[in-house]
């Protein structure tokens, strides 16, 4: 009886230590990181930058509809913006498409994704935050820094995802005092 009790001691602990030691859905850098400023269009041709979200945390996907994996993952990130977006959180998915808003908006529509449509058709956005592949995100604190960066596809609505933005909201938020 002893040794099963240790068993399961053990077996309990060794599941408690290796909870505190899951990877967070998203690696923090240890400091923000500046970005280069960003210029986009959005669906009217407008022109936009992520001064636009300035005292919001952002979640910038950057991605393209012959993406496969991009395509795969845009409904999680429109989940995610219906259940966190609003004042003080946005997802801007920022598509690198050459063949435009129109072929974005086409792809939205077909998958029922109401994200706005936002375009970098010269590929700008790639050259210079130094992407190495689609997708990509970055988390951008309300002060426009890079707080963290993924390589590759996510599921964004998880639980354990949607817990992760929430605490980064109110942490970043709180700490700098922008929008509470």
């Amino acid at each position: 009886m002893k040794v099963i009790l240790s068993a399961l001691g053990i077996a309990v602990l060794s599941a408690a230590v290796a909870r505190a030691q899951e990877p967070t859905p998203m690696t923090l850098h240890e400091e923000p990181q500046s970005l280069p400023e960003l210029v986009f269009a959005d669906e009217a041709g407008e022109p936009r930058s992520l001064e636009d979200w300035r005292g919001k945390v952002v979640l910038l996907n950057v991605w393209a509809t012959w993406c496969a994996p991009c395509r795969a993952e845009m409904p999680t990130l429109d989940r995610l913006r219906e259940r966190l977006g609003g004042e003080r959180f946005d997802v801007v998915a920022l598509s690198v498409d050459r063949a435009g808003a129109r072929a974005v908006r086409k792809f939205f529509d077909e998958v029922g994704v109401g994200i706005p449509v936002f375009i970098d058709q010269d590929g700008a956005a790639i050259r210079s935050l130094r992407l190495f592949g689609l997708p990509a995100t970055l988390l951008i604190g309300p002060y426009g820094n890079e707080l963290a960066r993924l390589a590759g596809p996510a599921e964004w609505d998880a639980a354990e995802m949607v817990a992760f933005f929430e605490g980064i909201i109110e942490r970043e938020l709180e700490e700098t005092g922008v929008r509470r």
